[in-house]
C-alpha cells in the first residue's frame, strides 16, 4: 500500500490556512511598540519595560497620551457597572467606599485601570471604566461583600464588558 492520494492531518498538526480570530480587540492598544520611558502627557504614567507604570521617567523621555487617558478624552468606556437603586438602598456609602478602595488598589498596580465617570438616575447608578477587568473585579468584590445577582455581558468583537448588579 503506497498511500498515494490519501492526506490525513494529525489532529495536533498546525494549519496555516486557518483564519485566526482575535479573542480580544482593544482599539486603544497601539500596534507599534512605544519607545522606552514614554510619558503620558495627561497622567504622567510611564511606559517602561513594555508596560505602563507609575515609575519616574528618565530625562530623555518621549511624550504621548496613554490608552486610559485616550479613552477618558474620547469618552469611550471599556467597562460598565450598573447597580440597581434597590441594591444600593441599604448600604450605598459602604458600597461606594468599596468601589473606590478596589479602584485605588488596582490603579496603583495597573495605571490603565481607572474609573471614568459615575452617574445616578432614579433606577440605578452606573460607573464607567477604562478597563473591562476593573468593572468585573469591582462587581465581584461587591457581590462577595454584600451578595446579590451579578450578570456579565461581554460584547462580541469588542473590548467591552457590562456588569449588572441587582438585589436577590
Amino acid at each position: 500500500m503506497s498511500g498515494k492520494g490519501v492526506s490525513v492531518l494529525h489532529p495536533k498538526q498546525n494549519r496555516r490556512d486557518q483564519m485566526v480570530i482575535e479573542s480580544e480587540h482593544d482599539p486603544y492598544h497601539k500596534k507599534q511598540k512605544l519607545k522606552e520611558n514614554t510619558v503620558c502627557t495627561a497622567c504622567a504614567s510611564v511606559f517602561k519595560n513594555a508596560r505602563w507604570s507609575w515609575e519616574s521617567a528618565e530625562e530623555s523621555s518621549h511624550a504621548t497620551l496613554c490608552p486610559a487617558c485616550q479613552r477618558i478624552r474620547d469618552k469611550v468606556p471599556a467597562g460598565y457597572l450598573t447597580i440597581s437603586k434597590a441594591y444600593l438602598s441599604t448600604r450605598k456609602d459602604e458600597i461606594v467606599s468599596l468601589i473606590h478602595h478596589v479602584e485605588i488598589r488596582e490603579r496603583q498596580a495597573h495605571p490603565m485601570k481607572r474609573i471614568m465617570q459615575t452617574t445616578e438616575t432614579d433606577e440605578h447608578m452606573e460607573i464607567t471604566f477604562t478597563d473591562p477587568r476593573l468593572a468585573r473585579n469591582i462587581g465581584d468584590a461587591i457581590k462577595k461583600a454584600y451578595g446579590g445577582n451579578l450578570d456579565y455581558q461581554y460584547t462580541a468583537g469588542e473590548f467591552m464588558l457590562r456588569v449588572t448588579l441587582q438585589k436577590c
